[in-house]
């Protein structure tokens, strides 16, 4: 059992993408997700507040598994683990970052979980090449989605999938109901409009209405 599966055991299987824009929301929002029943979160390094939120929210918000997205080089790596990331999600997959990931693991500087994004079959090979069985789809809606997940389950049936991109509280279920599917992500929890005008309330709302459509 990997630790992605431990932590899946005990939460739902969700993981929302979350843009933050100012560092103010991030421990509220954290908050209201956990309240409703999400723990995994992934923070993507797309805005400048990203890393700063990732290391309030593992200090201020100890129910949340946080995690660092966006991580394209290992130089993010780095700084996504300096800032206290327990998993790192990239949306592609390199020889650079797959090396990174191996580094800090030996060196016994991180045990965390590494995702890296596929969209193609000689992808997911090369990830399975190189040890790593549990991977991102990205972007999961554009390349195929469950269809193209249920395709890849015949010839990598020892694969496991995090498929993001395209996830909605509408076909969620379609995906979690595949085998070689684990987890998803999304962004409709924590939408900016949601964040700018504080509305916790209803973050916590979506939580627990994905959570109660993910018990299938």
């Amino acid at each position: 059992m990997t630790q992605l599966d431990t932590w899946l055991a005990n939460t739902k299987p969700l993981i929302p993408v979350i843009v933050i824009d100012d560092l103010v929301h991030a421990i509220p929002m954290a908050k209201a997700l956990v309240a409703g029943g999400v723990h995994l979160l992934e923070v993507t390094l797309r805005t400048e507040a990203g890393l700063a939120a990732i290391s309030a929210i593992k200090k201020a918000v100890p129910e949340a598994i946080v995690g660092a997205g966006t991580v394209c080089t290992a130089d993010d790596f780095q700084k996504a683990i300096d800032a206290g990331a327990q998993f790192i999600v990239s949306p592609g997959l390199t020889p650079e970052l797959i090396e990174k990931a191996k580094q800090v693991k030996l060196d016994g500087q991180w045990q965390g979980v590494f995702l890296p994004g596929v969209a193609t079959a000689s992808e997911v090979m090369i990830a399975a090449q190189a040890g790593i069985t549990q991977l991102k789809c990205f972007p999961a809606s554009a390349i195929g989605g469950a269809k193209l997940l249920k395709a890849w389950s015949g010839p990598f049936p020892d694969i496991q999938f995090c498929p993001t991109g395209g996830i909605s509280k509408d076909n969620y279920k379609e995906y979690l109901g595949l085998p070689n599917v684990i987890c998803a992500g999304g962004s409709w929890l924590t939408e900016s409009k949601l964040l700018i005008e504080g509305d916790w309330n209803e973050v916590t709302r979506r939580a627990s209405e994905i959570v109660k459509l993910s018990d299938i």
